[in-house]
């Protein structure tokens, strides 16, 4: 998925760890939706996701919304199944829904390919961002471009991002 061929959000209907089941309505009122997909295994997901914790705890006061979906296939990674994402999303109190996408449909109506990788979405569910969250995984004393944070204040601007899109790093999803 590109932003020249995205123009909207791909619906979904998928269970969360937390015993609720999501889908794009559930965000709606949402100015600014991100759609993340990750795993529980990935250390590219492992060097990120305090960083993505708290981005989104930055930014949950202003109408930003995060939603984590893991397609990867358990039978491979077990780490990823939907008991371990329940656990993790525990131990790391996630402050955004981490969903299941046991089918692996959503993933590939995304045109996702690996984890982490972010597909945001503004308030008319047009494709804004779509790439990595930043441009160093492994140090974040490190990072010099911030694509994702500058993508959510452009966007909470009414601006479009200066940056649209950046390869995806990460560890590819798992495929059944």
């Amino acid at each position: 998925m590109t932003l020249a061929t995205s123009a909207a959000l791909v619906p979904f209907a998928l269970p969360g760890v937390d015993g609720q089941s999501y889908s794009p309505q559930s965000f709606r009122d949402a100015k600014v939706l991100a759609v993340i997909f990750w795993c529980n295994h990935c250390p590219y997901v492992r060097a990120w996701e305090d960083r993505v914790i708290a981005l989104q705890r930055e930014y949950a006061g202003r109408d930003v919304r995060f939603v984590l979906i893991n397609s990867n296939d358990p039978a491979k990674y077990p780490e990823d199944s939907f008991e371990k994402m329940q656990e993790r999303a525990r131990l790391k109190a996630y402050p955004f829904p981490y969903l299941f996408d046991a089918t692996q449909e959503v993933a590939r109506s995304y045109g996702a390919t690996r984890t982490p990788e972010i597909f945001l979405f503004d308030a008319a569910r047009r494709l804004r961002y779509h790439g990595a969250p930043d441009d160093n995984f492994e140090d974040p004393q490190a990072v010099r471009q911030t694509y994702f944070r500058d993508a959510l204040e452009a966007m909470l601007a009414d601006r479009a991002p200066a940056v649209a899109e950046t390869p995806p790093r990460g560890c590819t999803i798992k495929w059944r």
